[in-house]
Formats: structure tokens, C-alpha cells, sequence
């Protein structure tokens, strides 16, 4: 009997020995040969003149050689990583719409991520000393608040649990996030994000802890920045009075939300342009921030270039953390006589 299967087992090795077996490689599709410009808008968030663009920005970073197998086209690893972003589908749907796997999706949407964070210099930038009085101008046309130079708050970015640390990423609404801080200008531009605070992180201690606070602390910014009740009152940073006792002070609470919800407006447009954002991510918590940042690029990119998505959206405010924060005491004083100085 174990002769016999000897004999079974010799001759299906020399079966497969002499069978050449083809490697099949399905075609990949792109998108942009046979969709109209208004499906390529829906599908990818941008027009096909901007994703060409864009292309030509990272394609050096993203096109690689291979000995293995066909390499895959930058054009289809934009395209699958844009999908992702506006769609926060699975990655085996992406893969099946462009004719790839779902690992080389994983690998694509992780490489061009990548790519895009590497132009972070180029498109999300503070404002210079040059251009602080434009900007001015700008906040001060909203509502009449004068000296801002940007408008400062989180948002609670939905994540898969970690498989370490887990505890620390689950918000105060009881699901796991990455808390990320903005700060926007006027014309919905992001001019600084944070994306790296577990979503059980404080909104002041993010901001405390952040590059734009020490040079802020040093004077090297000269200008106000608005925030919610969420962060502590300082010189340079303005937020509402809790209990206002006069008119003043009620103007001022008035002006200051009226150009603070800037940055909730500006929420509102980048979520609504990639539903990731909002639906959360479905990727490893260590590549979440390129994601994150990679959509705020993104967003400046389409702000620059006239190429936005929509602008009016119905807005969801994030209330402030209930914490008791102990407002810097010149800061206090400082607003005291900016309130009745400006809004007397």
C-alpha cells in the first residue's frame, strides 16, 4: 500500500512538473478613460484637470519598479487612494473597482498617503508677518473682531480600537478617535493641524503642547487666535466670557462666535469632501494621522486651486470638554480691556 502511493504521488509531481500554468493579470482600470467629468467629480471629489495635477506633484514618490510583476500605475494609486478618501470604503470594493487586489490597495493608498504629506510645507502653512494684515482684514469683515489671525478647535476623528494603549483613544463620547486640532483662516484654508492625540486628549492640552503655542508663548506671532470655551483665556488666545455682565462683553461673546464658527464651517466642508473623516478609518492607528493630514492637504489644494466641492453645510457643533480650566489671569485682564475697548 505505501508503494502504491508512492507511485500516485510520483506521478502527479511529474503532472505538475510538466503543466505551465499562465500567470493571469487582470487589466486595471482607470477611471478617467470612460467616466464623464461630473462621475470622475462624484467618485474622486475633484475634476479631472485637478487630479491630473496632483499627479504630476507626487508621481515621482509613488511610481516604482518591480521584477515581481506589472507595477501598478500611479495614475490607478492616486485614483484607488482619492476613492478611499471620499468613500471610506472597504478596500476589496476599491481593489474590485479598479482592478486590483486588496493588498496592492492597502500598499497604494499607504504610499501616496505618503507622497501627500510630503507636500504639508507647500500647502498648509501659518500666515507669514506679511500676509498677518490680509488676513486681518478678512476675519475682521466677518463680524468686526479685530487682530485675528485664525480660528482654533478639534474634531473627533472615529478610529478601529488600537490593540494597544486602547483606552486612551476612546473620547469622552465613548468611542475610539483621534482628536486632531485645526486652525483655519477665513476662506476655510487650514493653516496648522495636529493629528496625533488619542481622542481621550483635552483640546487645551493639545494646544498647550503644540508647536503654535510655544511661538505664540515666545511672541513670535503677533495677532489673536479665537477658541470655545474648551481652551484657557490668554493674551493671544480669546474665548468667550461664561457669564457675561455687560453689554460689552455680550458684543464680544456675539463677535467671536459669529468668526469662530469659521472653523466649524470648515469642518463641515472637508467631511462632507472626504466621508472618511467621518464615517471613520478602517486603517492601522499608526497610519491614521497621514490619512488625516493627507484629506487636510487635500482640502488646502482644492481651496487653492478653485476646485471646491461644496461650501455651505448643515453644521454639527462639538461641544467643548467639561473640564475646569484655570484662564491665565493676564489673559483675563487682557480681554477685560479688549471687550471694552473694541465693543463698548
Amino acid at each position: 500500500m505505501a508503494d502504491f502511493m508512492r507511485r500516485i504521488e510520483r506521478i502527479r509531481r511529474r503532472r505538475r512538473l510538466n503543466t505551465v500554468v499562465e500567470r493571469f493579470i487582470p487589466d486595471r482600470i482607470n477611471p478617467m478613460e470612460f467616466l464623464s467629468r461630473t462621475e470622475v467629480r462624484e467618485r474622486y471629489r475633484f475634476e479631472p484637470e485637478s487630479i491630473l495635477f496632483m499627479l504630476q506633484l507626487i508621481s515621482n514618490s509613488i511610481e516604482f519598479d518591480t521584477f515581481r510583476s506589472s507595477p501598478l500605475p500611479p495614475i490607478i494609486s492616486l485614483l484607488m487612494t482619492l476613492n478611499f478618501f471620499a468613500s471610506g470604503a472597504h478596500y476589496v470594493i476599491i481593489g474590485d473597482r479598479h482592478g486590483v487586489s486588496k493588498s496592492s490597495v492597502s500598499r497604494a493608498i499607504k504610499r501616496t498617503s505618503t507622497a501627500i504629506c510630503s507636500l504639508r510645507e507647500r500647502y498648509i502653512h501659518f500666515p507669514s508677518n506679511h500676509d498677518i494684515p490680509a488676513v486681518q482684514r478678512e476675519f475682521y469683515n466677518i463680524a468686526k473682531f479685530p487682530k485675528v489671525i485664525g480660528v482654533i478647535d478639534g474634531t473627533q476623528i472615529r478610529i478601529k480600537g488600537p490593540s494597544e494603549n486602547e483606552a486612551d483613544f476612546v473620547n469622552r463620547k465613548g468611542y475610539h478617535s483621534i482628536n486632531v486640532q485645526m486652525v483655519c483662516d477665513a476662506r476655510f484654508r487650514v493653516t496648522n493641524v495636529v493629528a496625533k492625540w488619542p481622542g481621550s486628549v483635552h483640546d487645551s492640552r493639545i494646544f498647550r503642547e503644540s508647536e503654535l503655542c510655544r511661538k505664540f508663548e515666545n511672541g513670535e506671532i503677533d495677532g489673536l487666535l479665537l477658541g470655545d470655551s474648551g481652551y484657557p483665556c490668554k493674551q493671544y488666545l480669546m474665548t468667550p466670557y461664561m457669564n457675561p455682565q455687560t453689554a460689552a462683553q455680550e458684543r464680544f461673546n456675539s463677535s467671536l462666535t459669529k468668526t469662530r464658527v469659521t472653523v466649524e464651517q470648515t469642518f463641515g466642508v472637508m467631511k462632507r469632501r472626504f466621508p472618511c473623516l467621518s464615517y471613520g478609518l478602517r486603517v492601522k492607528t499608526c497610519h491614521t494621522p497621514q490619512v488625516i493630514v493627507s484629506c487636510v492637504i487635500l482640502h488646502n489644494f482644492g481651496m487653492e486651486s478653485g476646485d471646491t466641492f461644496e461650501r455651505l453645510v448643515s453644521l454639527t457643533f462639538e461641544s467643548p470638554d467639561n473640564v475646569d480650566l484655570q484662564n491665565d489671569q493676564a489673559g483675563a485682564r487682557y480681554r477685560d480691556v479688549f471687550a471694552s475697548t473694541y465693543f463698548a
